[in-house]
């Protein structure tokens, strides 16, 4: 009976645990908001030119940061502070988070 209990315990403190099916995920789809980007820094985050950086990969607090900063002023940039100004909160996490979890490479082995 103990074994039993055991083995329940430890497989619903896997199945409840974060990441144990991410392997087998489909990646999430783009926010609405993310068109405003792609045109130049890719539809994965990874830019057809050296003008513009790369977001695929980039860690979601940073990418936050700096869209608030763009968003607020704080850094300028001509182009990016009127793609950002109508954008919430939410939708820079969202940004955020799709970004930072496109593959570096784009997906190329």
């Amino acid at each position: 009976m103990k074994t039993s209990y055991a083995l329940g315990a430890t497989l619903a403190l896997l199945l409840c645990s974060p990441g144990v099916f991410a392997a087998g995920e489909e990646k999430a789809a783009p926010p609405a908001v993310a068109g405003i980007c792609f045109g130049c820094h890719g539809g994965n985050g990874i830019s057809m030119s050296g003008v513009w950086p790369n977001l695929a990969g980039q860690k979601e607090p940073y990418l936050i940061k700096q869209l608030k900063d763009f968003r607020s002023g704080t850094r300028k940039d001509p182009m990016m502070e009127p793609l950002t100004k109508h954008l919430t909160d939410e939708q820079i996490t969202e940004l955020a988070r799709y970004f930072s979890s496109q593959a570096v490479n784009g997906g190329l082995k």
